[in-house]
């Protein structure tokens, strides 16, 4: 057999077998054989090939580890594309191993726990500070379910509510000192990461940060007090005093009412964020305190305003009546306050498709964009100047988000500059009572 030099082993392969082919039939017909002779060397031809396809399979049957045979011709040219097929993957995994050894070392690097869930729940893979923070063995605990190990009733809630965006604040199952923030974040096909941070730090300030305002506002009550009770009775004592000295009087009664005030929000507000929900909780007739909140709307209005209120009167909450007069009322005193003189205020209390909504809407000069997200901060004032001279504390709006926190609702806010803005408290089916 003899080989042709060429570029492409097919056509060198189709050059051979043709130089054969012609060759046999040359001597076939010579010696009066040929059909004879043509079908002995096509035999040969396919055994000589079949030796390449039998040292293919077993290549393959031994799982392509070794390198693929040598061999001439066409064959030659498929082990060579099999070798380096071969190189590719191993230079592949060699770069996937690397990026999961060091995924794997930056994963451990992270003081945060990281734990991997399956489809069902089940742990996969976890970092070395979910060993320290959850308490999470390998291999003891791969498999098991997370809500069998974590064992928290909030935990199996969020688990199993899939409120991705929530984070839930609970207790370490392994160090009861420690406060885990934990949050659940989906990716891939049906799996989620479990992340637990730290924050225990960050819970004991934010503890003395409200022990710190309960105790400065109860203490500040007592002297408070006092010192308008004097003022009020200077200013009625003095009916005669001069011009300059009762406008002095009445302005230390004026600034002692709003620290007065300014104080009890500080108390309620420090009450909504340090005490649980009462489990004693009662059907509020919701229309008649929205009745009663818009007459005293119309007294701190005095005519200014035309005030519309819309109640379904057969649609009642479970909660606290203090806690929602209180909300309702911020809302309602806000719109009255920040509306110009001969603008509407329009308040509605309605069922909606999942719950029911209470929402005051006025034509005020509306607020910007950038300021809605902030607009729950304490203290936070879109414009200072107007807010001191309507005597707001900065408090009114933290107050509502508290309280609706507390009977499982939302507060949402929409404004535009120049038309006015709409404030929602939005509650789930499960807080709504019926009124016969």
């Amino acid at each position: 057999m003899f080989r042709v030099q060429a570029g492409n082993p097919w056509l060198d392969t189709l050059i051979v077998v043709t130089a054969l082919e012609a060759a046999t039939a040359v001597v076939g017909y010579a010696i009066g054989h040929l059909f004879l002779s043509l079908w002995l060397v096509t035999l040969a031809f396919l055994a000589w090939q079949l030796q390449y396809v039998l040292r293919l399979d077993r290549w393959l049957h031994q799982g392509g580890i070794a390198a693929p045979p040598d061999a001439p011709g066409i064959w030659g040219d498929v082990f060579n594309s099999l070798r380096r097929a071969q190189e590719r993957h191993r230079r592949r995994r060699r770069t996937l191993a690397d990026l999961l050894a060091r995924s794997k070392q930056a994963a451990d690097a992270v003081p945060d726990a990281v734990v991997v869930l399956g489809p069902r729940g089940e742990l996969e893979w976890w970092n070395v500070a979910a060993t320290r923070l959850l308490g999470l063995q390998a291999p003891r605990d791969a498999g098991q379910l997370a809500g069998a190990l974590l064992r928290h009733p909030d935990f199996r809630t969020l688990l199993a509510a899939d409120r991705y965006r929530e984070a839930l604040t609970i207790p370490s199952p392994v160090l009861p000192s420690v406060i885990l923030e934990v949050r659940l974040v989906p990716f891939g096909e049906r799996r989620r990461l479990l992340l637990a941070r730290d924050v225990t730090r960050l819970v004991r300030l934010e503890r003395m940060r409200r022990d710190f305002v309960a105790n400065v506002s109860h203490e500040l009550r007592t002297p408070l007090t006092v010192i308008h009770g004097v003022a009020e009775t200077l200013v009625d004592s003095d009916e005669d005093g001069a011009a300059e000295q009762r406008e002095a009087l009445e302005l230390l009664l004026q600034q002692t009412q709003r620290m007065r005030r300014l104080v009890e929000d500080l108390l309620l507000l420090s009450r909504l964020e340090t005490t649980d929900a009462s489990a004693n909780q009662q059907v509020v007739a919701v229309a008649p305190l929205l009745q009663q909140l818009c007459q005293e709307a119309q007294t701190l209005s005095d005519g200014r305003h035309r005030i519309e209120l819309n109640a379904d009167a057969t649609l009642a909450l479970r909660g606290e009546e203090s806690e929602l007069r209180s909300a309702f009322s911020n809302l309602i005193i806000n719109a009255v306050k920040y509306t110009p003189a001969g603008g509407e205020i329009r308040i509605d209390w309605r069922r909606i498709a999942d719950g029911a909504c209470l929402e005051v809407c006025d034509t005020g000069p509306g607020i910007a964009a950038e300021h809605l997200p902030r607009l729950t901060e304490r203290f936070y004032r879109v414009d200072r100047g107007r807010s001191s001279r309507t005597g707001g504390t900065g408090l009114g709006l933290a107050i509502v988000k508290h309280v609706l926190h507390r009977h499982e609702g939302r507060l949402q806010i929409e404004s535009e500059l120049g038309v006015g803005s709409s404030f929602r408290c939005l509650f789930p089916a499960s807080r709504l009572a019926v009124l016969t």
